[in-house]
Order: C-alpha cells, then sequence, then structure tokens
C-alpha cells in the first residue's frame, strides 16, 4: 500500500524527496535554520520547486551557507553572484543574503543563537496544526507575522508573514502536514 501524502508534494519525485524527508522536521541547528532562512527569502515572488532545483547551486555559491563568510562579501563577490546562472539573479535579493547574514551573527551574539531567538517565538515547541487539505492551509499566521515584525525591525530583508511562514513550515516550527500524510505524526 502506498503512503499518503500532502497533497502539494505529488507529482514531482524533487518534491516528494524534500516532503518525506526535510519538510516539518524541527530544525535547531543554525547552520540550517540560516540556509532556510536564506532559501525562503530567495523564494519570495516563486515557486518553492524553482529554489529546490537550484538548493545545490545555492550551496555552492554561497560557500556551504559559511554564515562568516557570507557576512564579509564585498561588492565584488555580489556581482560574481549575480553573474550566477545557477541561482536567482536578483540584485536586492542578492544584497539581502550579505545583510540578513550580518543580522543574523548579530542575533547569534545577543541571545546565543539564532536556534534559541526563532525558537521562543513558538515556545520550544512546533506547532501542530490540523490541515486536512494543504489548499486550505494557512499563508501567515499571527507568530509568522511576529518574527517578520521583529525582523524587519532589525533590518533583515524579504522576511515578510508569507516568507517567514514557509520558513516555519520548512524548519518544522509548525507541522502543516495534512492529517492523512504519513508525516503528520511523524514529525
Amino acid at each position: 500500500m502506498e503512503k499518503r501524502k500532502c497533497g502539494w508534494c505529488l507529482g514531482s519525485e524533487l518534491y516528494e524527496q524534500y516532503h518525506d524527508t526535510a519538510w516539518g522536521v524541527p530544525v535547531y541547528d543554525d547552520q540550517t535554520l540560516f540556509e532556510f532562512l536564506i532559501l525562503e527569502a530567495m523564494q519570495a515572488g516563486l515557486s518553492w520547486i524553482t529554489i529546490l532545483k537550484k538548493r545545490a547551486n545555492y550551496y555552492a555559491a554561497l560557500d556551504q551557507y559559511d554564515i562568516i563568510k557570507i557576512a564579509g562579501y564585498t561588492d565584488a563577490k555580489k556581482q560574481d553572484l549575480l553573474l550566477n546562472a545557477g541561482i536567482i539573479r536578483n540584485k536586492l535579493k542578492v544584497h539581502a543574503i550579505v545583510t540578513n547574514a550580518q543580522l543574523f551573527l548579530d542575533i547569534q551574539k545577543e541571545h546565543g543563537s539564532f536556534s534559541s531567538y526563532i525558537w521562543a517565538f513558538v515556545d520550544g515547541k512546533p506547532i501542530k496544526n490540523k490541515v486536512v487539505d494543504y489548499k486550505k492551509a494557512p499563508a501567515t499566521s499571527a507568530v509568522s507575522e511576529r518574527i517578520s515584525k521583529d525582523l524587519k525591525k532589525r533590518g533583515f530583508k524579504f522576511v515578510g508573514p508569507t516568507v517567514m511562514y514557509a520558513f516555519m513550515q520548512a524548519t518544522g516550527m509548525v507541522n502543516d502536514h495534512e492529517v492523512t500524510c504519513f508525516r503528520y505524526d511523524a514529525v
């Protein structure tokens, strides 16, 4: 018998693999949280499949998400990124990568880790929604709006409430697997 999965991932091997192994799994590691913060920001206005297809390119182009290196990127390095056909070549988004890295480091200093900071918004444990149909899942929440507001106040870019809700879903801060999905109780 085939396992039931969330409807949004069906029909794409890449989507299904991501859904089955990563989406919604709680992430507490700062390096991985940073990766998802960047990838979700890059998704703004685009489909997630577009970003998934470029995920390996981002990993290579951004020094394996070395936050300290990225925070120190020069204008020349940003220009190189804008010429890299393997990533989204949007000037504002490329600049946001560097800005967000610098501010991410500030949060680490202030809170001991980005993980401590971000997970405090949900009291350290995932919110478990009861999504029956992915098409009716929320795109934002009161929590994603608070996170977005705080990050924007700190100077982060491309961190609107919808982007932050997608970040929460990706990093397991919220479980939006459909209740009939085999991953619903697993994460």
